[in-house]
């Protein structure tokens, strides 16, 4: 099915890639990195057009899948998802929900389950949007460079994509992300040392 679909697609050419992205940020199960990967075998210089292509329409498609989460519910994930990994998937994106919304835009996981689930709990939408942009456009640049530069050649490094991205920029940005919560709460244990500092003070 996955590979009728891939070929039904390109008969589109970026036209269907990008219905094809869009769609994966909403609601369908086939992830459109196939679908990028077939175009930019064909046709190697426009690797690049492709890449932006791809990217701009997931980004389109990624609020409605937010909106169709928030709107119905948990009900609407478990018609994607086995109810045993959306109570997994759950508990894990309300603890860490930016690193797994970042491992969802890096993985071949259909990025639906990952734009729904952030309306279902309701997450900041423009955190989402941040943060499935950085994800997704690593994703889709990446294959992007690679057929550019290769050519077809690149046919042989694709398929490992997604596991050379997740070992190399995946711990950065989790690295980052933890830096930046320490620090903000170092800020506000200082500010709140400061508050009570003062309010020591008023008393005097």
């Amino acid at each position: 099915m996955m590979e009728q679909f891939v070929e039904f697609m390109g008969n589109f050419g970026p036209l269907g890639l990008a219905l094809h992205a869009f769609l994966d940020a909403i609601i369908f199960p086939i992830p459109a990195f196939f679908t990028q990967v077939s175009l930019s075998m064909l046709n190697p210089n426009s690797a690049l057009w492709l890449a932006t292509l791809g990217f701009i329409a997931c980004l389109l498609g990624t609020p409605i899948g937010y909106y169709i989460g928030k709107v119905f519910g948990t009900g609407i994930l478990t018609r994607f998802v086995k109810p045993e990994l959306t109570e997994k998937a759950t508990n894990f994106f309300k603890d860490k929900g930016s690193i797994a919304i970042l491992i969802g835009a890096f993985t071949p996981i259909p990025f639906k389950v990952f734009t729904i689930m952030s309306g279902v709990l309701k997450y900041p939408l423009w955190q989402l949007m941040a943060y499935a942009a950085v994800g997704r456009a690593t994703k889709f640049y990446v294959v992007g460079v690679l057929f550019y530069l290769f050519d077809k050649a690149a046919a042989n490094m694709v398929d490992n994509v997604s596991l050379y991205i997740f070992v190399t920029v995946v711990p950065i940005i989790v690295i980052f992300l933890f830096v930046r919560k320490w620090l903000r709460k170092r800020k506000e244990r200082k500010a709140l040392a400061l508050q009570t500092g003062n309010e020591q003070e008023a008393e005097m």
